[in-house]
């Protein structure tokens, strides 16, 4: 399950304000007075003061899926690598370079840095593909599953709203998740706001369960 600041409605709300908010700015600052700037210059400008409002109150980046693997002997299974599906709301550049994550499972709070490192799935399973092995507990990647121009891949942005890749996280021994363990994960984009997720570990019926059907 996750939380975010606001609800769709809430959002849209805000921003048909904003963007009135800015034409009316445009409008106050030249009714009446001589200026410099085009028409296209300040329906640039307007432009832009919705975007930076827009920044403040939306999330940019949608998470569908949240995946966990159990590892280990039965009863004794543990989910050691969670797999988060991700994708962008729209197409607008997004840094995933400057993610940032935060793990918290009520007695540590570790954050985690991008290593660097997005794939392409291939034919690969997600939860052991070579990309495991250039994860430490301290860093995150990406498996991805769509990418047209390879702009994730090869430059860590996501710019299209069909872009989706798998969120790789290789949790530490002590944040290991057993049936009935709880994990909160915040994703700190550089554009957009925080967005958290809940996380439980279920009964371990398989080795690959589900954590969170989000949206």
């Amino acid at each position: 399950m996750s939380r975010v600041g606001s609800s769709s409605i809430g959002v849209l709300i805000i921003l048909l304000s904003s963007i009135v908010c800015g034409a009316t700015i445009v409008s106050i600052t030249t009714d009446g007075v001589e200026t410099d700037l085009s028409e296209d210059e300040l329906a640039q400008l307007a432009i832009n003061i919705t975007d930076e409002a827009a920044d403040k109150i939306t999330t940019y980046i949608q998470t569908t899926q949240v995946l966990g693997k159990y590892y280990g002997e039965p009863h004794n299974q543990k989910i050691e690598k969670i797999a988060i599906m991700m994708k962008s709301m729209i197409s607008k550049n997004i840094s995933l370079s400057e993610l940032g994550i935060e793990l918290n499972d009520g007695n540590s709070v570790i954050m985690l840095y991008y290593s660097g490192d997005a794939e392409f799935v291939g034919s690969n399973d997600v939860f052991e593909h070579p990309i495991w092995n250039n994860l430490d507990e301290n860093s995150f990647g990406f498996v991805v599953t769509h990418d047209k121009d390879s702009s994730f891949v090869n430059y860590d942005k996501i710019n299209d709203n069909t872009d989706m890749a798998y969120l790789v996280i290789k949790l530490s021994e002590n944040m290991m998740m057993s049936k009935g363990d709880t994990m909160t994960v915040t994703l700190t984009p550089a554009n957009g706001i925080t967005r958290t997720i809940d996380l439980e570990a279920p009964l371990p019926m398989k080795s690959i369960v589900s954590l969170g059907l989000l949206e």
